[in-house]
């Protein structure tokens, strides 16, 4: 915890006050973490539980701090602010969904060892999500960091995903899991205009271009990316991505640091 941590003197508020405000901090972005299948938390959120009630205007950083420090040291999370990338396009002009995102926002990190994450916390329910994750952004690495959304949704429909699919036996909607990529800030969207009319792209995102996150993927890819996105192009043919999850589900059960939570 930071030298600040025992002088709040300065809020003018209890110990008990600080701790309960500290404490419904951390619960509402574990609760919120959950609820929202890990999307960023927006820091004016966060800022509000305390505001409603104090007004001293550096309140809400240090209550912020406190709530990370107690993440970290009792829960195993890092709090850790989103820095929002800007499309590498020159046209800046953005989906309403994207420019709505606050510059600021977080998401916790699990801080334990990949095999205790995966034996006592990972939800094997939710494994088949995080293979389409790797599997996407795996598309769109290979593709520059960038794709046109006709080709990306080219290469999903191969693997036997079509836009259109609202009842997917594994994944459900599949337009919305992607979209839930957006939301979870793995991927953003870009529109450019150019000679043949609008074209809307997919690009990674900060989750995506995270240091951890995107060297595992790399390497990954490097040593096995390539040729399981060909197998997978190909079992699509057979039917092999049943209702069972078989495929994806399957093969991409790998510790490799994609969800948050």
């Amino acid at each position: 915890m930071s030298n600040l941590g025992d002088d709040f003197s300065q809020f003018d508020i209890s110990k008990e006050e600080k701790d309960k405000l500290v404490a419904e901090v951390v619960r509402y972005i574990l609760f919120k973490t959950h609820q929202n299948s890990g999307c960023p938390i927006k820091r004016e959120e966060l800022s509000q539980l305390v505001t409603k009630n104090y007004r001293h205007r550096s309140l809400p950083a240090y209550i912020i701090n406190e709530a990370k420090a107690k993440l970290s040291t009792i829960f195993g999370y890092e709090l850790r602010e989103l820095q929002r990338s800007r499309p590498s396009s020159t046209n800046h002009s953005r989906l309403s969904q994207q420019s709505g995102v606050d510059a600021k926002s977080y998401v916790i990190i699990s801080q334990l060892p990949a095999e205790v994450y995966k034996k006592y916390v990972e939800d094997v329910n939710t494994s088949h999500l995080t293979g389409f994750t790797f599997v996407v952004i795996s598309i769109v690495q290979l593709a520059g960091g960038k794709i046109a959304e006709d080709n990306l949704w080219h290469h999903l429909k191969r693997m036997g995903l079509h836009e259109t699919d609202e009842n997917h036996p594994v994944l459900g909607n599949v337009k919305q899991v992607l979209e839930t990529l957006v939301q979870q800030r793995y991927l953003q969207k870009d529109k450019v205009s150019g000679p043949e009319g609008t074209t809307l792209f997919y690009e990674l995102a900060e989750r995506a271009l995270d240091g951890t996150v995107s060297e595992r993927i790399k390497q990954y890819i490097s040593q096995h990316g390539t040729l399981l996105l060909f197998m997978y192009l190909r079992e699509s043919d057979t039917g092999s991505w049943d209702s069972n999850g078989i495929g994806l589900k399957q093969l991409f059960k790998q510790e490799i640091p994609i969800h948050s939570n």
